[in-house]
């Protein structure tokens, strides 16, 4: 298949509005269970590569708080992550500076006097710095310690000072089904106001799945086209090559399903299938997100499929399979690949299937959305030749990848040049987002973090939404711990699934996408 590629030209880029603007108030972060790898990996880079492009105030404090008494010795610990993790060049300027605004408190999460020894640490840090008194907390700890921190902040009167603003980032899982779901909200809300409360997804924070409103929304080539009446089918894939990497306890609990599935697949669907908002505020966004996930009927058990993998290779090694990775159970039924056939009956989108697939220990990584779109009537090339189609024509597809390697292609079909007969050849005009803009050392956290600072919780989940996604997999997550699967592993490690999975297709005609990356 002949590509095209595509650029951006310097003088475009020259012509983008600066973000100087978007810069929040002077202000107190603090990180909960900030000895954990999330914040070393990406949280603190996120936070450095917002430092260094000047869009964090020139007074702020980051502090660190969980149980192990770290002392001086976290702030070091920071600064070899942003090197090592990070990607930021060791001989950085700016990282010394940056390090300076960094501390820790050591705090016992279930100790409510703890909380009021950390508060007046964060009020003599504010006035010793001049900050200010506008706090975001951020919970980067086990679920488990979600609801107990929220109530103690609540119980010491850090969720509602007088003066300033306070909001709290809560990372997934947001419960593990709809009545733990419901019932962190209710926790959550007796003390934070919805307005306070960001649920963050990293997903959203990755430039590809932003610029899936802008691709939909400011091309007036698509928009005319994104629906019933030319769109064939959609396919949503998140492969990993990666097993479980230590997480045995966690993943036993979770499985594909909850946690890929259930929460950045369907923030993915949603971008996809949305009506345009009337804004891009907040409400406006999640309004639209939440009528399509309320359009989607239940889903018969039918139309899905559950795998975990076996032993096989990847990346040339071999590997262990699932029940053989460090604490898990040798006999576990936990799915590492979850697949499903899904409507969205409205007006737009009624007889258009949706496939979602994850999972674990695939052939090749890549995050990826597939639109097919319908065939034309290829009457005129049946003609042509009295033997019949004078080539195999392939319908239209645009695929937009999400990761690794972030950009958006079209496939067409084009004559190929010379022939002695009508030969069609399907070209690709690919996107990159790397080739146009340049590499990022980004990691998808920082727009979601300055976003938090600046109260716009657009990019983060609503508990209607959360609770309404909860509801339509509640029954598949019941069907499955019901019935112990008959065939357990039922993949090799380093292909694309499960077989039930391809049928799953089949029977409407259908094939997953295998070919995924860039071309």
């Amino acid at each position: 298949m002949a590509t095209v590629h595509m650029s951006v030209r310097p003088e475009d880029l020259s012509q983008l509005p600066r973000d100087g603007e978007r810069i929040p108030e002077p202000g107190v972060l603090v990180i909960f269970g900030a000895s954990g790898d999330l914040t070393k990996r990406k949280l603190i880079p996120a936070l450095f590569h917002l430092y260094q492009s000047n869009l964090l105030p020139e007074r702020f404090q980051i502090v660190g708080v969980a149980r192990r008494p770290l002392g001086d010795e976290f702030a070091g610990d920071m600064r070899a992550g942003l090197i090592e993790l990070g990607g930021v060049d060791a001989s950085d300027p700016k990282i010394d500076s940056f390090i300076s605004h960094i501390s820790y408190f050591p705090l016992n999460f279930d100790d409510p006097t703890h909380y009021a020894n950390l508060n007046a640490e964060l009020d003599r840090i504010a006035q010793e710095k001049q900050i200010g008194p506008d706090r975001l907390y951020y919970l980067a700890t086990a679920p488990e310690f979600f609801a107990g921190i929220v109530e103690n902040l609540g119980a010491q009167g850090m969720a509602r000072p007088e003066k300033g603003r306070v909001a709290v980032v809560i990372e997934k899982p947001f419960g593990h089904d709809l009545d733990s779901a419901r019932q962190l909200n209710q926790q959550v809300n007796a003390v934070f106001t919805e307005a306070q409360v960001f649920r963050i997804d990293h997903y959203l924070g990755k430039e590809t799945v932003q610029n899936l409103l802008v691709f939909r929304f400011a091309n007036g080539i698509f928009e005319p086209i994104w629906n019933r009446n030319y769109i064939d089918h959609v396919q949503i894939t998140v492969a990993e090559t990666l097993g479980v990497e230590g997480r045995g306890p966690f993943y036993e609990k979770a499985g594909a399903l909850r946690d890929v599935v259930q929460n950045h697949m369907m923030e993915l669907l949603a971008l996809v299938a949305l009506e345009p908002p009337s804004s891009f505020e907040a409400d406006s966004v999640r309004r639209e997100k939440l009528k399509v996930w309320r359009a989607i009927p239940s889903i018969p058990i039918l139309n899905t499929v559950r795998g975990q993998y076996g032993p096989g290779i990847v990346g040339g090694e071999r590997v262990i399979g699932y029940r053989d990775e460090e604490r898990v159970n040798p006999e576990s039924g936990t799915e590492t690949f979850a697949a499903l056939r899904l409507a969205v009956d409205n007006w737009r989108w009624a007889g258009v299937p949706f496939f979602l697939r994850a999972g674990k220990r695939m052939r090749k990584r890549a995050t990826e959305i597939s639109i097919l779109f319908k065939q034309p009537p290829l009457l005129i090339f049946n003609r042509m030749h009295s033997t019949g189609p004078c080539t195999d024509i392939q319908p239209n597809l645009l695929t937009i990848r999400i990761q690794p390697d972030e950009g958006i292609a079209l496939r067409f079909g084009a004559k190929v040049p010379t022939s002695a007969q009508m030969s069609v050849c399907p070209v690709n005009m690919d996107f990159d987002y790397e080739a146009a803009f340049g590499k990022s050392s980004a990691n998808g956290y920082e727009r979601l973090l300055l976003d938090a600072m600046l109260g716009d919780q657009t990019l983060f989940a609503h508990r209607d939404g959360v609770e309404t996604n909860w509801a339509l997999y509640n029954p598949i997550i019941d069907a499955w711990a019901a019935k112990t699967p008959e065939v357990f592993p039922n993949y090799f490690a380093g292909t694309w699934g499960p077989e039930c999975a391809n049928i799953l297709l089949e029977r409407d005609g259908y094939a997953w996408r295998n070919d995924l990356g860039r071309k």
